[in-house]
């Protein structure tokens, strides 16, 4: 069963300070655990089967992972691979730091973008990292369809399935892991400190986004049967699980027009 309620970050009244919060703390958890490594090897049988080797990233909050994701693509295909960072809510500072460590191979888009009409330059992939779950069925349809509107292969992931083992773990762990790493999380903000320790709105929020993630997660089967569903003919669609290194299942979808 999925409950759709409502997760801080989506609201547009949602102070920023807070959200940044959220997001730099999504962004360490990410790459300190390197949680989307497997994912490389589904994005490359995508690359291999589209031909494309460039990304756009939707919803990309604090870009966590994405310098990891690029560097493994790269070593695994052997190809130059560029990403751009995009965002509802576009993280500028976040954004601009990776694209600084990058040398230029993840760039981002300062602007809004919205992930149910954006826009793709051809011989791109789209991707979507922990944010499908975010929309309700009928807007998380549209996201595949514009995909398919524009004849771009397409791959989303989720970090965590929908169990109460992850539940909990989020429950009870997160705000002992905001203890710990919050004056170690880059960039320093003495914002973040202030509304981790003195009011804890940025850990509150987290924690209840994080709850309501699980909540609102689609399983594979739902997510194969919303691009089935298309009109559009011609896409091959794969949907799964795959293990990361830290024992939680990666949820997936991927999709490309066949030749």
């Amino acid at each position: 069963m999925r409950l759709h309620l409502f997760e801080f970050e989506d609201l547009e009244w949602f102070p920023d300070v807070i959200r940044k919060g959220q997001t730099d703390y999504l962004h360490f958890m990410i790459n300190k655990f390197n949680i989307y490594k497997p994912a490389a090897g589904a994005v490359k049988e995508l690359m291999d089967n589209s031909g494309c080797y460039n990304i756009l990233d939707l919803c990309s909050g604090g870009g966590g992972g994405m310098d990891l994701l690029q560097s493994e693509l790269e070593n695994i295909t052997g190809k130059d691979i560029h990403i751009t960072l995009s965002d509802k809510f576009p993280n500028i500072e976040a954004f601009n730091k990776i694209k600084q460590s990058s040398g230029g191979k993840l760039d981002y888009i300062s602007s809004p973008v919205d992930a149910q009409s954006f826009g793709i330059q051809q011989g791109s992939i789209v991707t979507i990292f922990s944010a499908f779950h975010h929309f309700n069925p009928g807007d998380a349809k549209k996201i595949i369809r514009q995909a398919v509107k524009n004849n771009a292969p397409i791959a989303i992931f989720e970090g965590a399935a929908k169990d109460i083992k992850n539940f909990l773990g989020i429950l009870l762990f997160t705000p002992l892991i905001f203890l710990v790493i919050t004056p170690f999380m880059k960039p320093f903000r003495f914002s973040r400190l202030f509304f981790t320790y003195i009011i804890p709105l940025i850990p509150i929020t987290t924690v209840w986004d994080g709850l309501v993630s699980i909540l609102r997660m689609y399983s594979p089967d739902e997510m194969l049967k919303m691009a089935n569903s298309l009109e559009q003919k011609g896409y091959i669609w794969k949907s799964g699980t795959i293990k990361n290194q830290i024992g939680t299942s990666i949820v997936y979808l991927t999709g490309y027009k066949s030749k």
